[in-house]
């Protein structure tokens, strides 16, 4: 058995504009509401998970690709400091796919921590942990008490940002996870011809400060 673990499928918040044939609409929200959430923008980069001694995409046998060197050569250097059996699930953000980012603070963003026993830590313990291993977490837009009302009102710019993520603040089991997240994509969010993955790579930037190696 592998000890390697596919990341779910987010399913869109019902108001959710840009909906695909192989996506999946939640149908109702009652499952937030009376808790405490986070709200971060939803980063447009590869979804990967970090071990202790592996890495992958979104498919756990997720071959080689160039997209992938910079991120391989930066998860050896903290590898050692994730515990065995956890993992880092975060945006691999150095190709540009629909998004082109000129200011970004690394080429990888985390977004949630799972431990051995398979549970997604609380956000407060992430971001603890994020701190220990020197890792990025996306902007948050909001926290606090689950208000649709507010929610549908977010306001970001769509011609630089995909959407937003809604999480909740406690930890939850991976079997609570079409329970626990949820996002918003903006309308028409695949503004390519070509997969990027099929197209030449084009770094995204980032921010001067925080200059990270290429190559």
């Amino acid at each position: 058995m592998s000890n390697y673990i596919k990341y779910p499928r987010t399913h869109h918040l019902p108001w959710s504009p840009s909906v695909s044939s192989d996506d999946v609409r939640t149908t109702n929200t009652t499952h937030f509401v009376g808790r405490d959430i986070i709200v971060t923008e939803k980063m447009d980069g590869e979804n990967t998970s970090l071990y202790c001694d592996h890495t992958h995409a979104r498919s756990l046998d997720s071959r080689n690709h160039p997209s992938r060197d910079w991120l391989k050569r930066w998860h050896s250097t903290i590898a050692h400091d994730i515990p065995k059996g956890w993992r880092v699930c975060g945006e691999n953000m150095y190709a540009q796919h629909s998004v082109a980012y000129q200011n970004l603070q690394s080429y990888f963003y985390g977004f949630s921590l799972w431990n051995a026993h398979n549970d997604c830590l609380s956000w407060a313990e992430t971001e603890e942990w994020f701190e220990l291993l020197g890792i990025y977490s996306p902007p948050v837009l909001y926290r606090g008490v689950w208000d649709e009302a507010l929610l549908r009102e977010i306001h970001i710019d769509e011609r630089l940002v995909e959407g937003y993520v809604v999480r909740l603040a406690d930890s939850f089991a991976y079997d609570e996870f079409k329970q626990s997240v949820a996002k918003w994509v903006r309308p028409n969010h695949v503004q390519t011809d070509q997969h990027w993955m099929q197209a030449e790579i084009v770094p995204n930037g980032l921010q001067v400060a925080k200059k990270e190696t290429t190559s």
